[in-house]
């Protein structure tokens, strides 16, 4: 009776789907709250499911299950909590994937931890992308696999049991007492991975900060398919099978935009393309200098998911450690760069830089011939043996039309590998899609690179090729459109308010092609001490993100993006998506972010009525 009670209520949901749960990639702010990821939009959701609503409006107005979509949304929500009705167990076991090695490599990286061995059984076949030996070496996990013959007993193991089936019924789990992580793989559209028994219960938020991190959640695109495939309905085509006819005209355009002569790898979003960055470029190491220390340098205040996934490499992995790399306010990146290399040069260790340029929330640049004589500078080992050269790991999210790679660009010297976020230029904020490119000096590292994306089933997918093959072409133009709206912006608040500090890019190095459309806005402040200063100016901030949103709300939004089609994102801090980062490292200003399309009168007018109210 429960059973088809859920059924049926799911088979409304999937007919009265709001728009914006299938097209949005970063959700509204206004209505999320952080420390209650999924649990929030759960516990309204099941109060819709027992009233029997299944209104769109009543769905559109549920709090944000994430506030970005590769973490999750509210359709992955709704899919879990569906098998999980099921199943008669809690939602917050059902976890769900893109990715179908993903959900394996995150149990095996807890029991690493823990010290707790693994089995992993298979009924059919593994994941194609599964490479026993690269996960035990590069990763460094432990585990037996075994193949279960039908009808083959599963015994009791000490330690944890993976079963792994290619079930096509979406809710059917096989939840064996002896087994603790049932996961169903699913070709088309990913994974779903059922955290079985209360003795479990604490690998799950170790789980989706794996899926947070590494990875994405099922798209919403799939998981909108397999509620259809739940429920009997007949799965919609979206017209994006073509892969091969997309793929080619996205490579075609990233080698215009960028300049650079290796083939992009195309990744489900920009922290699936960095992972790979990481495991394939420690993979080289290890290959290549199997007895050095890595050493990842990355800049504390950098993007919370940089930072962190870098962060949790160096703590997975044998023999790699962090370096802090100070860019901002202060700090030059160029002194640092020089400071930091000279350190592993000392250690005799191989470097690998992580950078933003321009840096967030600062958008500032180096001097960038500096940083290429320093990044070039060679050095010596303490035995006298000449350093082992870094490679420049650019995050390139903010200004992807710079050609820092080509043969003429700034970094063509310098073993330099650079990757964009899609969910912001390139796609216009339709999907999380992202890639990476090498220069010649870096291209060899390429195939490494792209080995670790197809172990980690972290390929695009056909849906987010065909967006970037649609969104791609026209970035350039956006990119110009947008910086031109964001120039007219800043200098109207300059001449408004001349006593706010603003962090924006100079017409110098706009003229070098620096063109963001993204800056920072300190506010004025007052107050006897800087605990005092610090209250008054985040109060002040809020007040003009609601005049904003409020007045204005067809287009300003309280929501972290970049280089969305229209309208105008809004952020306190401007590094909120830091997640893990620490308090102390947050930058509590406003974060701006206008797009090419707007009405940027309105938001002239409504920023002129706040700084007559302050």
């Amino acid at each position: 009776m429960e059973d088809s009670k859920v059924l049926n209520y799911i088979k409304e949901v999937v007919k009265n789907t709001p728009a914006d749960w299938l097209k949005l990639t970063t959700h509204r702010l206004d209505i999320y709250h952080e420390e209650l990821a999924k649990t929030e939009f759960i516990q309204e959701f099941e109060k819709l499911y027992e009233a029997s609503n299944n209104d769109k409006s009543a769905l559109e107005a549920l709090p944000t299950a994430y506030d970005y979509i590769r973490l999750g949304h509210p359709l992955s929500s709704v899919l879990e909590w569906a098998i999980a009705k099921l199943n008669n167990i809690n939602s917050e076991s059902v976890i769900s994937f893109s990715s179908r090695t993903i959900p394996i490599l995150a149990v095996l990286r807890k029991n690493h931890f823990d010290h707790k061995p693994t089995q992993i059984l298979y009924t059919d076949k593994l994941p194609t992308a599964f490479d026993e030996v690269a996960v035990k070496k590069v990763y460094g996990y432990q585990f037996e696999l075994k193949q279960l013959k039908a009808g083959e007993e599963i015994y009791a193991f000490e330690g944890s049991t993976i079963l792994i089936s290619n079930n096509k019924d979406i809710a059917s789990f096989e939840l064996n007492a002896k087994v603790d992580f049932s996961i169903n793989l699913y070709d088309e559209l990913g994974s779903i991975l059922v955290v079985n028994g209360k003795e479990n219960k604490s690998y799950i938020s170790d789980i989706q900060h794996v899926r947070r991190r590494e990875t994405i959640a099922m798209t919403p695109a799939d998981c909108y398919t397999a509620l259809q495939q739940l429920v009997g309905k007949a799965a919609t085509d979206e017209g994006h099978s073509d892969r091969a006819t997309n793929k080619a005209i996205v490579l075609e355009t990233i080698e215009k935009v960028t300049a650079a002569n290796t083939d992009a790898i195309l990744g489900s979003c920009g922290l699936s393309v960095q992972y790979a960055i990481m495991m394939g470029l420690i993979d080289a190491a290890l290959e290549q200098h199997p007895d050095k220390a890595i050493k990842i340098i990355v800049p504390p205040n950098c993007y919370g998911g940089t930072n962190d996934q870098a962060r949790r490499v160096a703590a997975a992995v044998k023999n790699v450690e962090i370096l802090d790399l100070p860019v901002d306010g202060d700090n030059d990146m160029v002194q640092s760069t020089d400071k930091v290399l000279t350190q592993v040069a000392e250690m005799d260790a191989i470097p690998y830089i992580i950078a933003e340029i321009p840096t967030n929330p600062r958008v500032e640049v180096p001097n960038l011939e500096d940083l290429r004589a320093v990044l070039s500078k060679k050095r010596l080992t303490p035995t006298g043996n000449t350093a082992i050269e870094p490679v420049f790991i650019l995050d390139q999210t903010f200004c992807p039309n710079v050609q820092f790679l080509g043969e003429n660009g700034i970094l063509s010297s310098i073993k330099t590998i650079s990757y964009v976020s899609g969910s912001k230029f390139p796609s216009g904020g339709k999907c999380t899609a992202g890639y990476c490119v090498a220069n010649d000096e870096a291209a060899y590292l390429m195939e490494k690179i792209d080995k670790h994306m197809k172990l980690c089933d972290n390929e695009a997918t056909d849906l987010q090729v065909s967006i970037l093959a649609e969104q791609l072409p026209s970035m350039n133009q956006r990119i110009a459109d947008a910086y031109k709206n964001t120039r007219e912006f800043v200098t109207f608040i300059e001449e408004t308010l001349p006593t706010a500090k603003i962090n924006f890019v100079s017409e110098e190095l706009a003229a070098r092609d620096f063109t963001p459309s993204v800056f920072s806005l300190d506010l004025p402040t007052k107050g006897g001490t800087e605990e005092e200063r610090e209250a008054y100016k985040r109060a002040l901030n809020q007040k003009l993100i609601d005049m904003m949103i409020t007045q204005i709300p067809n287009e300003s939004k309280y929501c972290v993006s970049y280089g969305q089609l229209k309208g105008c994102y809004w952020t306190i801090p401007a590094t909120s998506t830091q997640g893990t980062t620490k308090e102390s490292d947050k930058d509590y200003i406003a974060r701006v972010s206008v797009s090419p399309d707007l009405n940027l009168d309105k938001h002239k007018a409504v920023f002129k009525e706040f700084v007559e109210s302050i």
